[in-house]
């Protein structure tokens, strides 16, 4: 299989406009969220695919591979679609690109579902986490999943799913964690299919895949991302890029 890493980089932000070019210990986010990417030795390329020029001469001036996104999209799935159509991949693996800590051990879990099947009956793969707390349970931001016994996904949601009716049933909660590894297939069916009412609703593209009948698998992981969404977590990261 040959399998490439793609990070969606979008200039703007509503949290924090331009995160991915805030400085990081000498170099810009998206820059060593790249070269992170590149060192984990996973992939036969990594390509960051942006709308922005100021992004895109960033990644290419330090000798990395950038596409410029054609058009305007909704999501990183849209983005990353249209950037590989013409590339001859199989798999392709998304990465955030606010997250400079990028590590091979999340990657190398998403990428062992497709090594694992060999029937080609899983078009994506991605992660989740044990969540007990009932603060991280009920917060919005934090979207749950649950799955079938095969760990296959049966829904995604920012409420609280499934609803506790009963406590006392031993049930687990998942936090999706949002890296993704795809079939190039399901990439280019997603671009064509329409957003519908579930997608809409929750602003969650995976539904989509959901809606239309693919199969997401899901591996559990203890992987907590260090992901910059605010000028905080920008700060914290930098405290940690010191401490190391």
């Amino acid at each position: 299989m040959k399998i490439i890493a793609v990070i969606p980089a979008r200039y703007a932000s509503t949290r924090f406009p331009a995160k991915l070019m805030q400085d990081l210990g000498g170099k810009t986010v998206i820059l060593r969220t790249y070269e992170a990417s590149v060192a984990t030795k996973l992939f036969d390329d990594v390509f960051v695919v942006t709308d922005s020029d100021l992004i895109y001469d960033e990644i290419v001036s330090h000798g990395g591979k950038a596409i410029m996104s054609i058009k305007e999209h909704e999501s990183g799935s849209d983005r990353i679609a249209e950037a590989v159509a013409n590339l001859d991949v199989d798999i392709v693996v998304n990465v955030q690109g606010d997250e400079p800590f990028t590590e091979a051990g999340p990657l190398e879990q998403v990428l062992s579902v497709f090594k694992n099947d060999p029937e080609g009956k899983v078009d994506l793969a991605s992660l989740m986490r044990e969540i007990t707390n009932e603060e991280e349970i009920n917060n919005p931001n934090n979207v749950k999943v649950v799955v079938d016994q095969s760990q296959f996904a049966l829904y995604f949601s920012r409420s609280v799913i499934p609803y506790p009716r009963d406590k006392d049933v031993g049930v687990r909660y998942f936090q999706h964690i949002g890296i993704y590894a795809f079939r190039k297939q399901a990439l280019l069916d997603f671009y064509s299919l329409p957003m519908k009412s579930l997608e809409a609703s929750e602003k969650l593209e995976q539904l989509r895949y959901l809606e239309f009948g693919k199969r997401i698998k899901m591996v559990e992981t203890t992987h907590v991302g260090i992901g910059i969404d605010t000028a905080e977590d920008l700060e914290k990261a930098r405290a940690i890029l010191t401490s190391r």
